[in-house]
């Protein structure tokens, strides 16, 4: 467990996954400094945050420890909550790995850990990917700076790449995680079973920002009052809250 002394610093950045990681700060009740970060009119990071990272990029953490002589940084979103969850507390977000009596044993894990670790690989390896192709191809449809009567053509080629590739590939995702959250152990409502997981946490930033592009209610309302239950949360509540709090605003979004 991570000493008194132990000093957190998340790098915030708007419109980001790290809003994630500050949910699960408030979650694991962990003593953090938020430093935000505004993205720049073309909607980059600014460089500001290559000082702390060498990508540039956010969520990142620096941990600084009595165990340490520098601080500790930490980037992606996986490794993260990995991380935190190890040191501050967070075995109460990962559900009991193997069924009584079959510990260490191949197969003898149980059904709410196997989900909890495919869906802490699942949220960056298969969905994130299709929603920032969804996000590219939107963009295109309208390029700033392009002349009008040159503009059906991108938006022509976007079209065919979403109709081809994007859509069915993301409706298919989305598919999946209905048919997921029906036959969650213990009746859900979340996809490891009734209790938040650090899964959840992971799955929150895209799926929440996903709902705010596009209407899940009428195909998938399984996963639209998931979204809603994930907003209920009062952790998340806290993390937007202090969002507000020193940004003056909250926007869940890609």
């Amino acid at each position: 467990m991570a000493s008194e002394n132990t000093k957190v610093t998340l790098y915030w950045l708007e419109q980001s996954r790290s809003q994630r990681i500050l949910w699960l700060l408030e979650e694991l009740n962990v003593p953090y400094e938020v430093k935000t970060f505004k993205r720049n009119k073309d909607m980059r990071a600014p460089p500001e945050l290559k000082k702390i990272h060498p990508l540039g990029k956010s969520p990142v953490i620096s941990i600084e420890s009595p165990a340490t002589s520098e601080p500790i940084v930490i980037a992606e979103s996986g490794m993260i909550v990995e991380y935190l969850c190890d040191h501050f507390g967070g075995d109460k977000l990962i559900p009991s790995r193997y069924a009584a009596g079959k510990e260490g044993q191949i197969g003898g894990e149980t059904e709410e850990w196997l989900r909890y670790r495919y869906y802490m690989h699942f949220s960056e390896g298969s969905l994130m990917p299709f929603l920032v192709f969804k996000l590219v191809t939107d963009t295109i449809k309208n390029p700033p700076g392009v002349p009008f009567f040159i503009k059906p053509i991108p938006r022509m080629v976007a079209n065919q790449v979403e109709d081809q590739f994007v859509n069915p590939n993301l409706f298919a995702t989305f598919d999946f995680l209905e048919g997921q959250l029906k036959t969650a152990p213990s009746g859900g409502p979340f996809f490891c079973g009734n209790k938040v997981t650090a899964a959840d946490i992971m799955l929150s930033f895209p799926l929440i920002a996903a709902s705010t592009r596009m209407p899940l209610n009428e195909k998938y309302p399984m996963l639209a009052k998931y979204v809603q239950t994930l907003e209920q949360q009062e952790g998340y509540k806290r993390a937007v809250e202090k969002i507000k709090e020193i940004d003056g605003k909250f926007e869940a979004s890609l």
